[in-house]
């Protein structure tokens, strides 16, 4: 009976450090100001360099003609860093495709369901949306944005 009752401070000890380890957590993801954390951000640096900079460019900026149709009717990937229209749809839709590209829009883009878990996907969506203003964020988010 006295060895159980020594354990329980223990326990309580132990919660007490799984709960300030979430509320910490929990306080990193505000810390940019916006839906992502800096540390997502980070993140989807490398998840962007190694998925999707081939296309869109180191810097999300893609190619200087993104708005005139190639020679098979599709479009090259847009720039992704504000200077286009990916501030116009909700985070659900980036993710939806992210993980399924763009073919289903009538695009060329292919879906990462496969290769990247949806952590990674929303990384590599907290990266480029780190290069956005604050003017373009503060828009994003009245059209609906991040869904609050």
């Amino acid at each position: 009976m006295q060895f159980r009752f020594l354990l329980r401070p223990a326990r309580a000890l132990g919660a007490l450090a799984v709960a300030a380890a979430l509320l910490s957590a929990c306080g990193s993801q505000t810390d940019t100001g916006r839906w992502y954390s800096s540390a997502q951000v980070e993140a989807g640096a490398r998840v962007f360099a190694d998925h999707c900079a081939s296309c869109h460019g180191p810097r999300a900026a893609a190619t200087a003609n993104w708005r005139q149709p190639l020679d098979n009717g599709k479009y090259p990937p847009p720039p992704l860093d504000g200077s286009a229209h990916a501030w116009h749809h909700p985070l659900s839709q980036l993710q939806r495709t992210v993980a399924r590209g763009g073919v289903p829009l009538g695009g060329w883009m292919p879906g990462f369901a496969g290769e990247l878990d949806e952590d990674q996907r929303l990384a590599a969506i907290a990266w480029f949306q780190s290069l956005w203003s604050d003017k373009i964020y503060a828009s994003w988010e009245q059209r609906g944005g991040a869904g609050r």
